[in-house]
């Protein structure tokens, strides 16, 4: 295989760039998207099914997108065509989202809301997956952990701010945090996700202007020199697939579940116009931050972590510290001190990010990058619809309602999670 050259700090900076603008969104969906539904008028044990809407389109556009990225070549190259598309796509929802009920005529709001959320999801996820397969196939082998952990560096420093913005404009600038009417978005949410989409856009535009790609004929060589062999799913792909559900089971449902949960366990305001309930939002978006801003700073020291005690023993501590996270929800003794508990779900998370895509990568033939990565974002999307499906059953008709225990049931998965990453045979 020809050997890549290794690339400065500052040049893998620049190529992972673009996922600071689009973690930058994808945080302030899952920070907002369940109490701008609820606002909209979706019942809390409904959220689930319309959050169903992003593993889905993830599930069905990451491979196809993965398929053609492999096979394209422009003026762009071939990574970021995509990356320039889902950027623009994925700002117009922005925008568009907290303004569902200016949109509606025939269609309830909260349909429109869901729509937007799936459009979101699918534009990021045309952008998120060629970003993954570019620096997989940028990097030389022995950079491959440090790519993917710049990349969960930018992620966190992109959802920090995304995260705290809606908190932000209403505290420290004096925005309204208050809906002008029933049924409508406060001030400081629509504003936020204004600036999310100014925000996404520039960033990806970075990247494409600063990074180049390697030009079809370097692949061309490498196949060349490799001997010829059957297209195979690489084995720790599949050793993989067990602790990837586990641990995207768990962090679906704190995403759907965490605003309803704290609102009612802490807040004591069920209801999504209440102004309790809205400060339990905002609430949730620092906290939200918080775990974001931890796997920033966990994304350096992983390489460290790992280069002492394997890849796998890593990422099963990382998700062991997690899951414990969430089930001491129940003894938080108020809502200031889930600051402690987000601590840890940010290491668990700095792990997910990273942790499977370095020991993925090194099994991944490069002429094929885009459309593994594109299959290997299955294990996150076939939890995540599982979850959707039947969390909200199980919340209705076993736990009566309570949001908190499906947080409780996030744990218990990640710590099974974090027992199945044990037993991968990770390529030394």
């Amino acid at each position: 295989m020809t050997k890549r050259p290794k690339l400065t700090f500052w040049q893998i900076w620049n190529m992972s760039f673009g996922f600071l603008g689009i973690q930058f969104g994808f945080a302030l969906q899952n920070a907002n998207a369940s109490r701008i539904l609820q606002t909209f008028g979706a019942e809390v044990d409904h959220l689930s099914w319309f959050w169903l809407v992003a593993p889905i389109t993830g599930m069905i556009v990451q491979p196809i997108i993965g398929y053609f990225s492999d096979k394209t070549w422009n003026r762009l190259g071939r990574r970021r065509p995509y990356f320039l598309a889902g950027a623009l796509l994925t700002s117009t929802a922005l925008i568009l989202m907290p303004n569902a009920p200016h949109l509606a005529t025939f269609i309830a709001p909260m349909f429109i809301g869901g729509g937007m959320l799936m459009i979101m999801d699918a534009s990021i996820n045309i952008s998120m997956e060629p970003f993954r397969a570019l620096v997989a196939e940028k990097l030389p082998e022995e950079q491959h952990t440090m790519g993917f952990s710049v990349q969960t560096l930018l992620i966190g420093i992109g959802a920090v701010a995304g995260s705290w913005l809606p908190y932000i404009l209403a505290n420290w600038i004096g925005i309204s945090k208050e809906a002008s009417g029933k049924g409508l978005i406060p001030d400081n949410v629509v504003f936020s996700f204004y600036i999310g989409a100014f925000v996404l856009l520039t960033s990806i535009l970075i990247t494409i202007f600063t990074t180049s790609e390697y030009p079809p004929e370097y692949y061309d060589k490498e196949i060349e020199e490799e001997k010829p062999q059957k297209v195979v799913i690489p084995k720790v792909m599949v050793q993989l697939l067990l602790v990837q559900f586990f641990s995207w089971f768990a962090l679906f449902s704190m995403w759907v579940y965490t605003t309803p949960a704290v609102a009612s366990y802490f807040y004591n305001s069920p209801d999504p116009n209440s102004t309790g309930y809205q400060d339990a939002g905002n609430w949730v978006g620092i906290l939200f931050g918080i775990y974001n801003g931890v796997s920033a700073i966990v994304a350096m020291l992983l390489p460290i972590l790992a280069k002492r005690i394997g890849k796998k023993f890593t990422h099963a501590l990382a998700l062991g510290i997690g899951g414990l996270s969430y089930l001491s929800f129940l003894i938080i003794p108020n809502a200031d001190m889930l600051i402690i508990p987000m601590i840890g779900i940010g290491i668990a998370w700095g792990s997910i990010l990273a942790m499977p895509y370095a020991m993925l990568a090194n099994s991944i033939p490069p002429k094929r990058m885009g459309i593994y990565m594109g299959l290997f974002n299955m294990s996150i999307t076939i939890p995540q619809i599982i979850s959707g499906i039947f969390t909200g059953l199980i919340l209705k008709y076993l736990f009566d309602g309570n949001a908190m225990l499906c947080i409780v049931m996030a744990g218990c998965s990640m710590v099974i999670g974090a027992c199945c990453s044990i037993f991968i045979n990770e390529k030394k």
